[in-house]
């Protein structure tokens, strides 16, 4: 695995080197199967009671530093389509430029405030997404993108980055083989929280006389 360093040396001495290799790749969308290989590192979830269980751990997938950049670049892409093509709901915050925590709790209050005041009650569901990440389907979520007339090589692009990834565990005792991951969008990759984001944005109900804000994977 090549170094960040290396890489960002490489920009220095030519900058638009690394974005004229990658760009048939992003054009074709095809994610090399090299760049799919990744480590993940096992740590512990603190303040669990017992360690015997796997849901007392979290496994952190590091990335190659050359995929991340071609990752990058389909965010870059694939988030200015998402919002043209209606996939990401007004009020869905997090992991998109520009909308933050600070925009969900403000949207929240506001609504709450504001029926406080037209003399009504007011309630609210909170739900969490356990494992959202770790649980996303790339047939569904391609099936979303072509739904909404995304971009063919976006779609292209997506599926290949999301299959065919292979994973090894390292940490004491683990046979450290690569294993094939059926599901799940990796962590750590800069495209993935939009990918995410996309995938939940169903839940973006309609409820008279109220709303769904969500950050991430926390809805409200």
């Amino acid at each position: 695995m090549t170094p960040n360093s290396v890489w960002q040396r490489v920009h220095q001495v030519a900058p638009h080197l690394i974005q004229d290799v990658l760009a048939p790749l992003v054009a074709h969308g095809f994610h090399p199967p090299a760049l799919k290989m990744a480590d993940g590192i096992v740590l512990d979830k603190p303040g669990k009671p017992s360690y015997d269980s796997p849901s007392s751990f979290r496994v952190i997938v590091l990335l190659q530093p050359v995929s991340k950049i071609l990752e990058r670049i389909m965010n870059s892409r694939l988030s200015c389509v998402a919002h043209i093509a209606g996939l990401l709901d007004p009020h869905q915050c997090g992991s998109l430029a520009g909308l933050s925590t600070s925009d969900a709790t403000t949207t929240l209050t506001h609504e709450v405030k504001t029926l406080h005041m037209a003399g009504r009650k007011v309630s609210t569901l909170f739900l969490d997404i356990k494992g959202g990440f770790d649980n996303v389907n790339s047939s569904a979520l391609c099936s979303m993108l072509k739904a909404n007339a995304v971009n063919a090589y976006l779609v292209s692009g997506t599926r290949s980055f999301l299959s065919g990834r292979p994973c090894r565990l390292r940490d004491q005792g683990s046979p450290r083989v690569f294993a094939p991951v059926a599901v799940g969008t990796p962590q750590g990759s800069p495209v993935s929280p939009l990918l995410f984001v996309i995938y939940v944005s169903r839940l973006h109900c309609e409820i008279p006389q109220g709303l769904t804000v969500s950050y991430i994977d926390d809805f409200a």
